[in-house]
């Protein structure tokens, strides 16, 4: 602890003062209070003196940018999702390479030929799914016995 009969500063008095005018800027002090708190804070001559003007207020917090910052997932001037490389410049790659490179063709379509029927398997996969949960929709509507979502007989809720 600082001893009271320490004497200060200008800087000390400054310092003491822009807290003072912080804490008015938050509403912790009224004008009249303000005028009060700096002219005995710009006459005090040690810590002592000083100690009283700033004894009910809190200490200052950890100082935050007063600039408003975008959120991490707000990107500037960039789009949304620029992951990996740009497809476009990739199939201009693929089409020059299938007319220069003699045989490019077959292997490009065959390439598209796999896609194309991975693509349908996932199709007819979300399909399926789709059907089965609408029928298993369809049966918990149409029981209406107050059962609820359930993996087997022995967990329904409801039965006696």
């Amino acid at each position: 602890m600082i001893d009271d009969r320490i004497r200060i500063s200008d800087a000390d008095r400054e310092r003491a003062v822009a807290r003072l005018r912080e804490h008015f800027a938050q509403g912790r002090l009224s004008s009249d209070e303000l005028d009060e708190r700096i002219s005995a804070a710009l006459t005090a001559k040690t810590v002592g003196d000083l100690r009283p003007v700033l004894a009910d207020l809190p200490e200052p917090g950890p100082v935050v940018p007063q600039t408003r910052q975008s959120p991490p997932w707000a990107m500037r001037h960039a789009p949304a999702f620029r992951r990996g490389p740009r497809l476009l410049p990739l199939v201009i790659l693929a089409l020059i390479a299938t007319l220069l490179i003699p045989g490019a063709s077959w292997a490009l379509f065959a390439f598209l030929q796999v896609v194309l029927a991975l693509w349908l398997v996932a199709c007819l996969a979300g399909i399926f799914m789709v059907a089965r949960f609408r029928r298993h929709m369809r049966h918990y509507w149409e029981s209406g016995d107050g059962t609820h979502w359930h993996l087997g007989p022995t967990t329904r809720r409801g039965c006696g």
